[in-house]
């Protein structure tokens, strides 16, 4: 999680929302993106979306059974459908999102054919939200 955190942090400095995930293959990290459906006008830019499709071409494989893609924050429901489309074998979030988050936080609790893990360094990944929210408002409410 801590490299996805260093890839959230990539977002934060030009100015993309921070969340940064990374794709492990047993003990290698395989690929890392962060979110840039602005700097991209891309509305498909997420972070999961990204390290999915450059996992896929670094092994020539856009099956990714074996892999952990390790995320910031709770998914929402494209970048889920983008993780099962690549037989993704493990998800793991940091904070949840309670707005958008489609793997437990919006209550729809369906099957999903990988596993979840939730709360890793949430309060780092929460404090990274938190923090950009924060000062984007604050510069929203500058004169």
């Amino acid at each position: 999680m801590e490299a996805a955190l260093a890839q959230a942090r990539r977002a934060r400095a030009i100015g993309e929302v921070p969340v940064g995930a990374v794709l492990v293959v047993g003990d290698r990290i395989v690929a890392g993106a962060f979110n840039q459906p602005i700097t991209a006008n891309d509305p498909t830019a997420h972070a999961e979306v990204l390290v999915v499709r450059e996992a896929a071409r670094a092994l020539g494989n856009y099956r990714l059974t074996d892999a952990i893609v390790y995320v910031t924050v709770e998914p929402c429901l494209m970048c889920v459908g983008a993780m099962i489309h690549a037989r993704v074998g493990t998800v793991a979030y940091g904070a949840p999102e309670p707005k958008t988050g489609a793997l437990e936080s919006t209550g729809d609790r369906r099957p999903f054919p990988f596993t979840t893990i939730s709360g890793i360094l949430a309060t780092d990944c929460r404090e990274k939200l938190r923090d950009f929210f924060a000062a984007r408002r604050k510069d929203e409410a500058r004169p």
